[in-house]
């Protein structure tokens, strides 16, 4: 066998083993989940989902917590391999399924810059927007004015850089893009105006516009 017919047999055994058993524990108001969910629509991976209740502490029960340690949505099954944490679930996504690396770049600089935005994903991201959101929808005890004070940093940010690219990381979406399009486009949920950053809002269409992308549930008006 060739080694490029022997690259295809090993794709579509992936594709025929996705069909088959990739699966991905959500709840559809998440934001981690969303980004775990455009992802594989954008790559064309078919998947299922399934609904983890988390208003009855679905995600703190035994056998939840086998997959999950912290209770967190999401957790992804894909064969003999299951997967907490969204960020670690599109990695694991990137090599495995983006042959192409369309969004999962192989230059060591480029893939450097991804996971800049990555960990901001998880800190200013995540303790700004999000947590604001969280506080507006599910009234967590916080200090919600800490979290628009991050959010109106981290925004700043991302409005010089958007300005001067089409998207985080230049000319092409990244999953820097699929990590952070969510709770920004949900921001005003939790009362962050974007009215202010025509660069990220200009942004949020470009990812809106990619071929296979999924809207988030609109929680609040």
């Amino acid at each position: 066998m060739t080694c490029q017919r022997r690259g295809l047999f090993q794709w579509v055994k992936r594709r025929i083993v996705a069909v088959m058993t990739l699966r991905v524990y959500r709840h559809p108001i998440s934001g981690h989940c969303h980004r775990v969910e455009l992802y594989l629509s954008l790559l064309g991976v078919p998947h299922e989902l399934i609904h983890v209740d988390l208003s009855s502490g679905a995600h703190k029960q035994a056998d939840f917590l086998v997959k999950s340690p912290f209770g967190q949505v999401p957790v992804m099954e894909d064969g003999e391999v299951t997967l907490a944490d969204s960020i670690a679930i599109l990695t694991y996504l990137g090599e495995r399924y983006d042959e192409a690396r369309r969004y999962w770049p192989r230059d060591a600089l480029e893939r450097a810059k991804v996971q800049r935005w990555l960990s901001v994903a998880a800190g200013q991201l995540a303790y700004g927007p999000a947590a604001a959101r969280r506080a507006k929808l599910l009234g967590d005890k916080l200090d919600y004015d800490a979290t628009v004070r991050i959010s109106q940093r981290l925004f700043g940010v991302m409005e010089r850089e958007l300005t001067e690219a089409a998207f985080l990381v230049g000319s092409q979406p990244t999953l820097a893009d699929l990590a952070l399009y969510a709770y920004t486009a949900r921001a005003p949920e939790g009362d962050v105006s974007l009215e202010p950053y025509p660069a990220i809002r200009a942004w949020l269409g470009r990812v809106e516009a990619l071929p296979g992308f999924v809207p988030m549930l609109v929680s609040r008006s």
